[in-house]
């Protein structure tokens, strides 16, 4: 798929997300998929840009918390633990906990995305960030990667390329979505 195409694809995504969701909806489905993975470090994101926010569900996780971190450009993510405390601003608009905070390694992920197909692809922003991330944590043991997104961020199809990593589910404010992958 060349770059054109997926950049077509975002934008469309992106434009649906405007339209927002029902939150609260959202928010009462990713607690009851989450409900599995008690216990287990979870890896969410400090919304921006529109994006669902996964906060209420995170702090209802009976488990380790953590954030992602941007360590610089195409690199895998890092993840430092969240127990609530003020954040500090990062790359690309970002926010994450503050480098004195412990490096964890997440058993689940919330995956933000801008767009997503029932086979459990994704669009995200184009820096490969979560792909490079969840393969090296696939690589060295399991991840589940759970995307969250407004149902009207679904798209017909989205061509999976070599590097894409599958999401496991994608939760919406519509209900649970058991990927094809």
């Amino acid at each position: 798929m060349s770059d054109v195409d997926k950049a077509a694809l975002r934008a469309r995504a992106l434009a649906a997300r405007a339209a927002g969701g029902d939150q609260d909806a959202l928010t009462g489905h990713l607690i009851a998929a989450l409900a599995p993975h008690r216990g287990k470090v979870l890896a969410g994101y400090w919304p921006m840009r529109g994006e669902p926010d996964p906060r209420p569900a995170m702090r209802a996780h009976d488990g380790p918390l953590c954030l992602p971190v941007v360590p610089g450009k195409a690199v895998p993510l890092v993840f430092r633990q969240w127990v609530g405390e003020p954040l500090v601003p990062g790359p690309f608009g970002t926010s994450h906990p503050a480098d004195s905070q412990p490096v964890l390694r997440p058993a689940v992920l919330i995956v933000p995305l801008a767009g997503f197909d029932r086979r459990g692809n994704r669009i995200g922003y184009g820096g490969g960030y979560y792909d490079r991330t969840l393969q090296l944590l696939r690589e060295t043991g399991h991840a589940s990667a759970i995307g969250l997104a407004f149902a009207v961020q679904e798209l017909p199809a989205i061509p999976a390329e070599p590097f894409d990593q599958p999401l496991d589910l994608v939760v919406t404010d519509q209900g649970t979505i058991a990927t094809d992958q």
